[in-house]
């Protein structure tokens, strides 16, 4: 190690060296310590990145995919912990005898050639590190840094500095190369019992600390909360410990802000000054106090030390918020031990959110199975907690052990808050609809949980954004509203934004909104004629309701009805202003809107016969009226109301007594239930074709009774597919086409369906 050391010093001599897995944060750093001291240096991964494209700028040669041919003239090729040996790179380094080693052998060698800064410990290593390379910069000791994730205050996770002579490195633990390191300053945050699919026990673990001790030349800051560091750092020559009390350096009246704390740095019992640290929780004042002994040991100035404290607003995926609106806080943490979602579930709860909304990934099966109870127990401190299946990094899957494992050990608690929800690819749908204003929400994990959050925020900021259009409850407004709610098939996937206005200038509004910004757009009443395909629906599904959609009312011999109105109701009121004519809609499970598209009918009367005049949101965005003359309506079809929007409709019946129209009403229900299964269904799902009835037709056919899963040919009436309890949309689509393709191969029929079929097969939001 001392040989590669003094060869990366030689300027005049520069190395080719190779890197193997360049794309990952931690070789990402590598290459840009090693760029700064003036070496050729080439790199290759499986995939192009963002961070890839940055280094090439600044001198990287990059390959992608790995091939033998990139480490060809290499003097050094350093590989991850992820690469394996029949990586083609690696085979072609080693059967050329190029010299091979690890990550951490790699850094170790450059750490050697300054005074080194080695912070470890099972939790907080990435924050800790970053606040002590700013502080010191800050205070213009101009120090090299290299650490665990981006650090937006720092520029980059790496850099080199000719000017002085210090180098931070967060040291990892994970697989004993800890001891690699010889620093002149070592900060130990905390020992735990942490990574045991590498370590026996925690007695391995405290040998590699020891090590770590031993080889450090000057001072060892340790946290004295934590008892097994205080062991270990105890037996240094220059021991440095911080704490809440009876240590070198402690905080007094802490202070917890709004998304920052205060407090005041005592040293050795007498008042240093005060710090205001830019981000929240109390376990970032333990992080905090151990940058501050530490460039405090080093020499640097308080005042500037406290400044750069001030400014530091976290690393990438520590409490890092992702988006912030006067409803809803996201929050992206990268905790994923016990201890560390503790801390997390700690400083949320500081910021007084309304609730505090978890989805927790678990990392590693080994952890999991190790730990599960001890997640299962600090869960207990959130709210409402979404469990998904593990990431796995490395490891293979054990049998019998998964995100449910958390679940169960929660449960025996008796947390029913704590749910399973296996598939990260779409939790997101049940996250995101399941959030209320004032809720605090945490995508918590080591793997890719975050892509979770981002795609709530993108979409909570578009919906906010129609929100704010409207005066205050004018208009109600979730994401990722489950369709099955709102169609009477009771089956269909997400609407990735669902609204309801309540009043004609929200609807107008949101359809503006909508078309300005090429938002795909639906308008759906009860869904009564609809079947929404598992994948759910892209884009807004307008459902008008409340307010003036669901009024009526009798007017001189008239109705007048929202879009909103169910049609059993408008019946209801037509009968008791002694108007008839309307007892056909009894029971038909449709509102006026939906009635009014589809010119819905039944009993030998159609909705457009009793239409007088309908109000409308037109393509300009305008509202206007139309009476029935100016409206061409067809059997199931309105072209008008394809791209004009009914809002709400005047209707004209024929005066009669209650009686009689009450004896029409119960012949009405009579002859529907006799003729119509009472099972969930989207009533007729064809038209009727000219040779004959399709319910007859699909009789005929022999078709009665058949299924497709849970989707079911009604025994009572051919025309109609029903749910017999979780059904799913593809279920429904395969009866159809399968009744589809025994009518035209037996009788050259070619039906087609009344029943509406929107949405997406796949989820694609």
């Amino acid at each position: 190690m001392n040989e590669l050391s003094q060869k990366l010093t030689e300027r005049a001599h520069p190395l080719r060296i190779h890197l193997i897995g360049v794309a990952g944060s931690g070789m990402s750093g590598l290459a840009l310590l090693l760029m700064g001291m003036g070496h050729r240096v080439s790199g290759s991964d499986r995939v192009t990145s963002g961070e890839t494209e940055r280094m090439q700028k600044l001198g990287l040669e990059f390959s992608s995919p790995h091939t033998a041919e990139a480490v060809q003239g290499a003097d050094v090729v350093v590989y991850s912990s992820a690469i394996r040996p029949d990586n083609p790179a690696y085979a072609a380094a080693k059967a050329a005898g190029i010299k091979l080693i690890r990550r951490a052998e790699c850094l170790a060698a450059i750490l050697h050639t300054r005074q080194g800064i080695v912070v470890s410990g099972t939790h907080g290593k990435t924050t800790t590190s970053s606040m002590i390379a700013h502080a010191l910069r800050e205070a213009h000791l101009h120090p090299s840094h290299y650490v665990g994730a981006e650090i937006p205050v720092l520029g980059a996770n790496a850099r080199w500095s000719e000017e002085g002579p210090w180098m931070v490195a967060e040291g990892d633990e994970s697989d004993g190369t800890l001891a690699l390191y010889r620093p002149a300053c070592s900060i130990i945050l905390n020992i735990e019992a942490e990574h045991l699919d590498h370590y026996k026990d925690l007695g391995e673990i405290k040998e590699v600390f020891s090590t770590l001790v031993a080889q450090t030349s000057g001072p060892v800051v340790y946290c004295k909360e934590c008892p097994v560091a205080s062991e270990v750092a105890g037996k240094s020559l220059q021991p440095v410990s911080y704490g809440w009390s009876g240590a070198d350096y402690t905080a007094a009246e802490i202070r917890e802000l709004r998304g920052a704390t205060a407090f005041t740095v005592v040293r050795n019992g007498q008042i240093l000054g005060d710090v205001e640290l830019g981000i929240p929780g109390r376990h970032n004042v333990l992080n905090a106090l151990a940058a501050i002994a530490t460039a405090d040991r080093l020499g640097a100035d308080f005042t500037l030390v406290s400044r750069a404290l001030n400014t530091f607003a976290g690393a990438k995926r520590r409490f890092e918020t992702k988006y912030l609106s006067p409803r809803v806080r996201i929050v992206d943490d990268y905790g994923h031990h016990p201890t560390e979602v503790a801390a997390t579930l700690q400083t949320a709860r500081s910021l007084k959110p309304g609730r505090v909304v978890v989805l927790f990934q678990p990392h590693r099966f080994t952890r999991t199975q190790a730990l599960a109870d001890d997640f299962g127990q600090v869960l207990q401190a959130a709210d409402k907690v979404f469990v998904t299946d593990v990431y796995p990094a490395s490891e293979l899957p054990i049998p019998g052990v998964s995100g449910a494992t958390i679940v169960d050990a929660a449960k025996r608690l008796d947390a029913d808050h704590v749910i399973s929800l296996p598939d990260l690819a779409t939790a997101h749908h049940t996250v995101g609809n399941s959030l209320e204003p004032g809720d605090l929400l945490i995508t918590l994990g080591a793997g890719n949980v975050h892509e979770a959050g981002t795609r709530i925020a993108r979409d909570l900021k578009i919906l906010e954004e129609m929100l704010q259009l409207v005066p205050r409850g004018d208009m109600d407004a979730r994401l990722y509203e489950p369709m099955r709610r709102h169609t009477t098939m009771l089956v269909g996937g997400p609407a990735q934004f669902w609204i309801e206005p309540h009043t004609f200038e929200a609807f107008a509004e949101v359809v503006n909104y909508c078309r300005e910004r090429g938002v795909a757009l639906r308008v759906v009443g009860r869904g009564s004629n609809l079947l929404v395909r598992d994948g759910g629906i892209r884009g807004a599904v307008v459902h008008p309701s409340g307010g003036v959609f669901s009024e009526c009312h009798a007017e001189n011999g008239r109705i007048i009805a929202g879009a909103g109105v169910r049609l059993k109701k408008l019946a209801s009121v037509a009968q008791a202003a002694g108007i008839g004519g309307f007892e056909w809609m009894e029971g038909i499970p449709g509102n006026v809107g939906g009635a009014l598209r589809m010119n819905a009918g039944a009993m030998g009367v159609e909705t457009f016969d009793q239409v007088v005049s309908v109000t409308f949101l037109d393509e300009d965005g305008e509202i206007r009226e139309r009476s029935r003359e100016e409206i061409v309506a067809n059997y199931r079809d309105v072209p008008e109301l394809r791209r004009n929007f009914a809002l709400q409709a005047v209707f004209e019946g024929t005066p009669d007594d209650k009686e009689a129209i009450q004896a029409r009403w119960d012949a009405s229900r009579a002859k529907r239930r006799s003729s119509q299964p009472v099972a969930a269904s989207a009533g007729c799902i064809f038209k009727n074709p000219g040779e004959t009835p399709a319910g007859k037709l699909v009789d005929e056919l022999g078709l009665k009774g058949c299924n497709e899963g849970k989707a079911r040919v009604s025994e009572v009436h051919g025309n109609f597919i029903v749910n017999g309890g979780g059904a799913t949309a593809s279920e429904v689509l395969a009866m159809i086409n399968r009744i589809k393709a025994v009518a035209r191969d037996t009788r050259g029929i070619e039906l087609e369906t009344e029943v509406k079929v929107l949405g997406e097969d796949e989820f694609t939001f």
